[in-house]
C-alpha cells in the first residue's frame, strides 16, 4: 500500500504549509488586514474595499477559514467573518518558530 508523502512531514510542517498557502495571495493578506482593523466584518463590506468581486472575496474567505485564520458566523442571509484568535496565535507561533530556527544568511550563494 502506498504512503502519502505528507506522512513524511511533521504535523507542524503540514499546518504551516496550509497557513503559508492561505497567506500566498495578496487578496487574502488584504482581507486579513481589513479584518484585524474591525471586530467583525460582513463579506459585502469587504467587497466595497477590495478590487475583486463578491464571489472571489468569498472564495478567499473560505481559504482563510480552512487554514483556521478566520471564523465565520451565519447571521441570517449574511456570514460575518473575523480573525480566529486561536488560529491566528497558532499561525504566529508556527511562523515564529520557523523564522527563529532558520539561520540568517550572511552572504549570497556562490552562483
Amino acid at each position: 500500500m502506498a504512503t502519502h508523502k505528507r506522512e513524511h512531514f511533521t504535523t507542524a510542517e503540514q499546518e504551516l504549509a496550509v497557513i503559508a498557502k492561505a497567506l500566498g495571495h495578496p487578496a487574502r493578506v488584504a482581507i486579513l488586514r481589513l479584518l484585524t482593523q474591525r471586530r467583525a466584518c460582513v463579506c459585502g463590506e469587504l467587497v466595497l474595499e477590495l478590487p475583486i468581486s463578491q464571489s472571489t472575496v468569498s472564495q478567499h474567505l473560505k481559504g482563510l477559514k480552512t487554514a483556521g485564520l478566520v471564523q465565520g458566523e451565519v447571521d441570517g442571509p449574511r456570514v460575518c467573518y473575523c480573525i480566529d484568535p486561536a488560529g491566528w496565535a497558532r499561525a504566529r507561533q508556527l511562523l515564529g518558530d520557523l523564522l527563529a530556527e532558520l539561520p540568517v544568511p550572511t552572504t549570497g550563494c556562490a552562483c
